[in-house]
């Protein structure tokens, strides 16, 4: 199979540095908003951060998605609106949901600064469907051990949300969606089904073709529908495969709001520079402003 035949795109990453580690994003692109729900798309690290240092995202609003959080190394620290605290940690997921609107912080936890905390997962931002995205906010955090986790032949793949592999994680779900960290040994391969209206397979690292054609770190390659593939890997990799139910209605995406509706989004950035929002219990004092240009865009 070539390479047109087997993706619709591939969509490089814009990497930017945002204080001692990289961020590679993909999604949303100049040339793909949405894969399935999935509207936003971030590899953080790896980083190893220098002793008595640490992530600080200081407190800031969404509103009309759910955020998706999930690890490979390190600790992160959420705060948000509703009350939340808690630290996640790798082969765990907090997902938040929006709704009208929530805020929120991440930070490194105080007991893994003195030593240098390392970073490294995945961000991604799902978009609520049709007649859901003013939903009220909720938050859910996921343990590792309550994900399921195919192992065999080489292969370790834990499925973080949706039905796969004649499997189902609980983590709730808003429309179709299918989310897995795969994990191959040298010489090992996994199937990728041709379920989903939508799907993309991230290579994070290592190695790793997909029906023959070698695959990049840090690209994300949008698969055409209905073709089955099979991944795999020489040397070892890790993979993620991301989709599910393809929208009708388009999402615009301005800065860290997300809906079906402009006029939304403008009032979102009014009432946040009038700090109409809720406050984070315990870390009240900062939040980040809006930006005049920012990164994150897929209108004017």
């Amino acid at each position: 199979m070539t390479r047109d035949e087997l993706f619709e795109l591939t969509l490089l990453p814009a990497t930017h540095d945002i204080g001692g580690f990289k961020v590679h994003r993909t999604l949303p692109h100049r040339e793909r908003t949405m894969v399935g729900p999935f509207l936003f798309f971030d590899q953080m690290g790896p980083a190893a951060l220098p002793p008595g240092q640490g992530v600080d995202v200081r407190p800031h609003p969404h509103i009309n998605l759910s955020t998706v959080t999930y690890l490979f190394d390190g600790a992160l620290g959420h705060r948000d609106s509703l009350g939340t605290d808690i630290v996640i940690r790798p082969g765990a997921v907090n997902l938040m949901t929006a709704g009208t609107g929530i805020v929120h912080s991440e930070r490194s936890p105080a007991d893994e600064r003195p030593g240098g905390p390392a970073l490294a997962g995945i961000q991604t931002w799902l978009a609520l469907p049709d007649g859901r995205e003013e939903i009220d906010p909720a938050f859910e955090h996921v343990a590792a051990d309550r994900l399921p986790v195919i192992e065999g032949a080489g292969v370790t793949a834990r499925i973080i949300m949706g039905d796969l592999w004649g499997k189902s994680a609980p983590t709730t779900t808003y429309a179709g969606t299918i989310y897995a960290d795969i994990v191959l040994a040298a010489g090992a391969s996994v199937p990728i089904d041709a379920d989903a209206d939508e799907r993309a397979v991230y290579l994070v690292e290592g190695d790793a073709t997909l029906e023959g054609v070698p695959l990049e770190p840090q690209r994300l390659y949008v698969l055409r529908p209905g073709i089955a593939a099979t991944l795999r890997s020489t040397s070892g990799a890790r993979a993620m495969l991301a989709g599910g139910e393809a929208f009708k209605t388009p999402r615009h995406v301005w800065w860290n709001f997300v809906s079906s509706s402009r006029e939304r989004i403008q009032e979102a950035k009014r009432a946040w520079m009038a700090r109409e929002f809720p406050v984070v219990p315990g870390d009240e004092v900062e939040w980040i402003p809006i930006p005049g240009q920012p990164k994150t865009v897929s209108y004017p």
